[in-house]
């Protein structure tokens, strides 16, 4: 069915929360060049910083926190000013332990601010939306405790990189210092290590959880963290207990030259699960199993064997027409999908099977999470604003955080807060890498830590609906990579791309509790 993509997955996964590849929003939005971004009015005066108190019961047990809201200055070595990173600071006000968990948090992007695993399942406060799948996108929206909070075993800071949320550049400082893989690591960085030393935290366990965009950060940070001569020119010292990634995409970008055609199989492959969980939720699949981790099983199964091994086959040209017939009606059965569909490339790519699956009833279903679902005519084929669950979700979530901003924090900047940046700072973002090889994976990164850090852990946690960042990528890359397997945790989830969403908020947050509190 059409040219392959799988092998390009790692664009789409740059549309995640959020990411904007290519020119489709820079086109349609007025040009403001980052030489003018530099003259722009940035942060003055002193340090904003707004606390209140509050409590809530998590798990039946009343929790007391404080909350810190306000900015972080960064400088250079010589001590000026470059930019302030503004975050939201979680302490329990009722437990006094220098050495209680730390997690830092954020999203992804690159050009995303925090809002979402803040107010989706890792925040005392948390959005309501009238139903989590296919949801009003008109208010009122609902904010309430959240009693899945891991607060009550962990401090919680959420970090908005420099250009998202409130966080900017000082006045006449490029944003481009902090807008690349290596440049935004060390800005995080540094805010760490000034929590730490603010906080007197530096004996506390330490974690780091990233979602989409933001699993990349994860994975590189800990260079940045600890220090190099080659790498940021500074020691710092700082080890981690833990890396926790949501929407997982550590595959290279830009390694350049002939991909062979094994990994091309093995991507084209690696789909197949997707498609099949995607298609036993809306009834549309052929298979005996029917609920997603039995669908998921299957499909995983025999994309790893027979369907790979055809894929190969056909490429070579030595696919017999009775194989070719087999496979065949393999796909039409999980796919639910007929032969004229799929094509005779064997191969369904996830934007394809969104608009095809149910195209009969005139619906199209999300890449973000293909539980949801929009009118397939009259889209503006827009990645972001016509995907069926971004288009449904994003405004419940920004609307709740910006109450919870002014009605539970008191926080007033002046300012709007930017949820997703797209302008700019995709255009600018900087791929090129110190001290590595190009195109390299993020996940050798990981391992590379995992191997200096004999201690730390790593928990991976997927949505079996997720089609831009799926499960069966994000256990192929960090395999790839060679990360010791007994120190690696995989979950999936009955949910999609913020796979804390659709019913799933408690299991996600028992497991992450868990993985909080492991000796």
């Amino acid at each position: 069915m059409g040219q392959s993509r799988t092998v390009l997955k790692w664009v789409v996964a740059l549309l995640s929360l959020g990411s904007l590849a290519g020119g489709v929003a820079q086109a349609q939005v007025p040009d403001t060049s980052v030489a003018s971004l530099v003259q722009a009015t940035g942060p003055v005066g002193p340090a904003y910083r707004q606390e209140t108190e509050h409590q809530v019961r998590i798990r039946g047990e009343r929790v007391r926190y404080r909350v810190v809201a306000g900015e972080t200055v960064l400088r250079d070595m010589d001590g000026a000013e470059t930019g302030r990173i503004f975050a939201f600071s979680y302490l329990r006000s009722d437990v006094s332990d220098p050495e209680r968990p730390v997690l830092f948090v954020f999203n992804g992007g690159p050009g995303s601010a925090s809002l979402w695993l803040h107010m989706g399942v890792i925040g005392p406060r948390r959005l309501v939306l009238d139903q989590e799948v296919n949801p009003s996108s008109v208010p009122p929206f609902g904010l309430t405790d959240n009693p899945f909070s891991v607060l009550d075993v962990a401090d919680l800071v959420f970090i908005d990189p420099v250009g998202t949320g409130f966080s900017r550049p000082a006045p006449g400082i490029d944003p481009a210092r902090f807008w690349g893989v290596d440049e935004d690591a060390e800005s995080i960085a540094q805010f760490i290590e000034l929590w730490l030393s603010e906080h007197g935290r530096w004996n506390a366990p330490k974690y780091v959880l990233g979602e989409s965009y933001g699993s990349v950060r994860a994975a590189v940070l800990p260079r940045a963290l600890m220090g190099s001569p080659i790498y940021n020119g500074v020691m710092r010292g700082i080890t981690l207990d833990g890396v926790v990634l949501l929407g997982t995409t550590l595959g290279s970008r830009g390694a350049g030259g002939e991909i062979p055609a094994a990994d091309i199989a093995a991507a084209q492959a690696r789909s197949l699960p997707g498609l099949a969980v995607t298609a036993a939720y809306h009834g549309r699949g052929r298979t005996d199993a029917t609920d997603p981790v039995a669908a998921y099983a299957a499909a995983s199964d025999y994309a790893a064997g027979p369907y790979r091994e055809a894929l190969m086959a056909l490429q070579a040209g030595r696919l017999s027409a009775a194989d070719r017939s087999a496979v065949m009606a393999q796909l039409e059965a999980f796919t639910g999908l007929d032969a004229e569909t799929i094509g005779g490339d064997l191969f369904v790519s996830e934007r394809e099977l969104a608009r095809a699956l149910l195209a009969s009833d005139g619906l199209e279903a999300g890449l973000y999470d293909s539980r949801y679902t929009l009118p397939l005519d009259g889209s503006g084929r827009d990645p972001v604003a016509d995907d069926p669950a971004m288009a449904q979700y994003v405004p419940g979530f920004v609307a709740a955080f910006n109450r919870m901003l002014s009605e539970d924090l008191g926080v007033e900047t002046g300012r709007a807060y930017t949820a997703i940046r797209w302008r700019d700072l995709l255009a600018s973002w900087n791929w090129a890498r110190r001290g590595v090889a190009p195109g390299q994976s993020y996940a050798v990164d990981l391992a590379w830590t995992m191997r200096r850090n004999r201690d730390l852990r790593v928990f991976v946690a997927s949505g079996y609906y997720d089609l831009v960042t799926t499960p069966a990528d994000a256990r192929a890359e960090i395999e790839a990579a060679g990360l010791p397997a007994d120190r690696i945790r995989f979950e999936n989830y009955p949910s999609g791309h913020m796979l804390y969403l659709g019913g799933t908020a408690q299991a996600f947050a028992d497991d992450l509790r868990a993985f909080l509190t492991e000796d």
